[in-house]
């Protein structure tokens, strides 16, 4: 062999290593070697109203479609419980007595109705005629484009499927395939487990129903709501094929393609749902006539041109962030084999980048739809009953789904729920003075729905207070409108939006407020998230006076709506009242064991290592305690992580990443996102080994368990909150970045003050940062104990270096 031939050989090799290797591991697609059998293996598209589960199956392929307004229920009666305010003072009286036990009790007549649940649409089912073994099998999901595809052969013949949601066009598209003219022989059903019909007409498969009016409290839908007429949200699912050969027939449930080498089925599904405040049977929306119309639009265009459109909206998203983190040296492996591997302590990370990716992903496909922010499950729920209903638990999951929309370049997203926000102010005024006697502002609670609900729950006295009572999240979310405004700089939204949502927020609690013997404000009563003392007499309770956690988020709400105040330069009375307030909020205390106490006294926790640790909020993610600024208070909020452990369940391994971020510990945050990505089976499988709490099921989706998408969103908003950090003066590079990820690069990672950040380094130290400005402004960047000052006009780039 000559040595040009030689050469030539070599390069060949070296191009094609390179490229496997770049294949091997990648950063966006998800692939197995089998179909899904279970719910947490499946492949899962949306378009932020629709969204469908697909298994992949080659006899017979399953996909899971739902519609992500469509729930139980109907709006909901805020003024439910007019009288019971008047128990708050009974409570206040226990509590200034030490009477706890008693405190507890009376807390339950501060109950209302539990929220309705998120409800399945539907099952479509494609199953061929011709029935074997598959091989060289192959399913994947490409984070790139949002596109799912599997190819399989059987008896000789390749098939193909690809499978997409399409946003602009409101439907889905399956294209399927043979490379045998007229072997394509396929039947399709659709059916649901909600009260429904089904029929064909003019060869369109017609799937009509309506989701029950109501859930009860056991998270199960009773029998006597499920067949209630002229009630309720309907909704319509529609199917159709395009063929390019073959013939469609049908039966009076069934579509047929017969002899076809190629066909495209269409899938089109609207629900009645007009609004939190308008009855979906009696001022609903034409679910028929929206269902098909977008068929019809779709239906008259190419498939390229729908193929094309999708990825176009869609990647105008996504490729605004992009990740690299060194070399890797991973095997190429299947995500459910790379995931075991990973889970032995091996590296692989573009594994890490690949869940980074997927949590935007998931935010894409499920946050779009105006007032119907992304819920427990996201977009994708197969049960009647739901793990929780699968509503909005807003305590810590409703917020954690949304901590990445805006540091991730994903701020469009994020108005899903600051237009939830809005609608639960509207019923939140009424919950003020009919539950809490606050005749001003407006508040909110540990669940709501679809229909903005905002009482508290517990079905009127029949649950826990642990859970039930507590009346914070109108705290919280209004730092989620502060949160939007800083990234994106938007004054317009801010004075005609947001500003009045966080003065209804503050203005409740200031009314809920009360003095404590020392002559500071407190809460009473008050609880911590789904936690419990223990007192020395061995009582265990949840209701107490000033607890740790509402405290904090009424510092955190207050700061930013006096912050918003002085941008927009009114209110100044009210601002006062605010700064005057927050100056007399009982201060926090450093207990016995050196940690950050939850409660007002110094009490023992019932589980030491619960998963909530709420009261760590002015850490993350508010940014009123800081390393920096309050180095007692990191210090204890440290050794509080310290006693909980890293052994929790996913929401809270992916908040507890963020709070390890935030304390500039990056390799604490690393051993916990990886432990984060450790192997779960899905639920249904039966096996032997032990089911721990916190991890990822073998589709990448979050294992509370059961599913919960907050531990996706918590964790990819941890990835980047290790890179960059920042406030509305500072913005802080590197500041956790873990060992392991000692060399890398990113591009469009946002920060607050409206800038932008691309930069790569080397030996954990940048070696070239580009900062960008959306709307102009200044800012500080630090890197370690050095500062740099710099000044931008809108859409001025700068590359600084250190």
């Amino acid at each position: 062999m000559n040595s040009i031939l030689i050469k030539k050989t070599f390069l060949l090799l070296l191009f094609t290593s390179y490229y496997t290797n770049i294949s091997a591991q990648s950063k966006s697609v998800l692939w197995y070697k089998q179909p899904a059998e279970f719910f947490e293996e499946s492949l899962v598209l949306g378009n932020g109203k629709m969204g469908a589960t697909v298994f992949g199956g080659a006899n017979s392929d399953k996909i899971y479609l739902n519609d992500i307004t469509l729930w139980s229920g109907e709006p909901v009666n805020a003024n439910m419980s007019p009288d019971a305010y008047k128990n708050i003072p009974a409570i206040r009286e226990a509590l200034q007595n030490e009477n706890y036990k008693l405190a507890e009790e009376l807390n339950k007549k501060v109950q209302g109705k539990n929220s309705e649940s998120y409800a399945p649409l539907g099952t479509l089912e494609i199953n061929n005629s011709e029935k074997g073994k598959a091989v060289n099998y192959h399913r994947e999901l490409d984070l790139s484009n949002a596109i799912s595809k599997i190819s399989y052969e059987m008896a000789g013949i390749k098939y193909t499927r690809e499978y997409f949601v399409s946003a602009p066009d409101k439907v889905m598209i399956i294209k399927l395939t043979v490379d045998q003219k007229g072997a394509l022989n396929f039947d399709i059903n659709l059916k649901s487990l909600l009260q429904s019909n089904v029929e064909v007409r003019n060869n369109i498969l017609i799937l009509r129903g309506s989701a029950p009016i109501h859930e009860n409290a056991g998270y199960n839908v009773l029998p006597k709501y499920l067949n209630l007429k002229d009630r309720g949200t309907k909704f319509t699912g529609l199917v159709q094929i395009k063929k390019t050969d073959g013939t469609v027939t049908s039966s009076r449930e069934t579509l047929t393609l017969k002899d076809a080498t190629e066909a495209i089925i269409f899938v089109s599904v609207a629900t009645s749902f007009n609004g939190f405040d308008k009855n979906p049977a009696s001022e609903g929306l034409d679910d028929v006539s929206i269902a098909l119309q977008n068929l019809n639009n779709a239906y008259a265009k190419a498939f390229d041109k729908l193929k094309e459109s999708h990825i176009a909206d869609y990647q105008k998203f996504f490729n605004r962030v992009n990740l690299d983190l060194g070399k890797t040296t991973a095997p190429d492996l299947p995500t459910d084999e790379r995931l075991l591997r990973y889970a032995d302590g091996n590296e692989d990370k573009n594994l890490e980048i690949l869940y980074f990716n997927f949590g935007r992903y998931l935010l894409i496909s499920s946050s779009r739809t105006l007032g119907v922010p992304a819920n427990l499950q996201g977009l994708w729920n197969p049960h009647l009953s739901p793990p929780w209903s699968s509503n909005y638990t807003m305590n810590i999951n409703l917020e954690e789904n949304y901590w990445l929309a805006e540091n991730t370049n994903l701020s469009e997203m994020h108005l899903s729920l600051l237009s939830f926000i809005k609608n639960l102010s509207v019923t939140g005024k009424v919950t003020a003075k009919t539950f809490y006697g606050v005749d001003k502002g407006w508040a909110a609670a540990h669940n709501s729905d679809i229909w903005a609900m905002t009482n508290p729950v517990g079905q009127f006295g029949k649950e826990d207070p642990m859970w039930a009572c507590w009346p914070m999240a109108q705290a919280w979310l209004s730092t989620h409108i502060w949160e939007h405004y800083t990234f994106t700089q938007d004054l317009a939204y801010l004075k005609k939006e947001g500003y009045p949502l966080m003065k209804g927020a503050a203005e409740f609690c200031l009314g809920w407020l009360v003095t404590d013997k020392n002559g500071n404000l407190i809460t009473s009563p008050s609880t911590s998230p789904e936690n419990q003392y223990k007192l020395a007499d061995g009582f265990v309770g949840a209701t107490l006076y000033g607890g740790t956690a509402d405290l904090a988020m009424i510092r955190e709400c207050f700061d930013k709506t006096i912050k918003a105040s002085k941008v927009l330069n009114t209110d100044a009375g009210f601002r006062k009242e605010l700064e005057t307030a927050l100056s007399k909020l009982h201060p926090y205390q450093i207990g016995k064991k050196g940690n950050l106490q939850e409660w007002y006294f110094d009490w023992e926790d019932n589980e030491p290592k619960h998963r909530h640790q709420s009261h760590l909020f002015g850490l993350f993610p508010g940014d009123h305690i800081t390393p920096l600024k309050t180095p007692d208070l990191a210090e204890a909020s440290k050794k509080t992580l310290e006693i909980k452990g890293d052994e929790t369940t996913g929401w809270s391994k992916g908040w507890r990443i963020n709070l390890w971020a935030r304390l500039w510990d990056g390799n604490r945050a690393y051993k916990m996102y990886r432990e984060l990505l450790r192997y779960v089976d899905p639920d249904g499988k039966k096996t032997d080994k032990p089911r721990r709490g916190g991890g990822t099921y073998p589709n990448l989706f979050d294992a509370h368990p059961p599913f919960q998408i907050d531990g996706n969103f918590g964790g990819a908003a941890a990835v980047a909150e290790m890179l960059v950090q920042s406030d509305e003066n500072e913005i802080r590079l590197l500041p956790a970045l873990p060992d392991a990820w000692s060399e890398g690069s990113v591009k469009g990672i946002c920060t607050r003050g409206g800038f932008e950040i691309e930069m790569n380094w080397n030996n954990k130290k940048p070696e070239k940062v580009i900062v960008s400005s959306k709307n102009g402004g200044k800012t500080t960047l630090v890197l370690g104990d050095k500062k740099q000052e710099i000044v931008l006009k809108k859409g001025e780039k700068l590359e600084v270096k250190f």
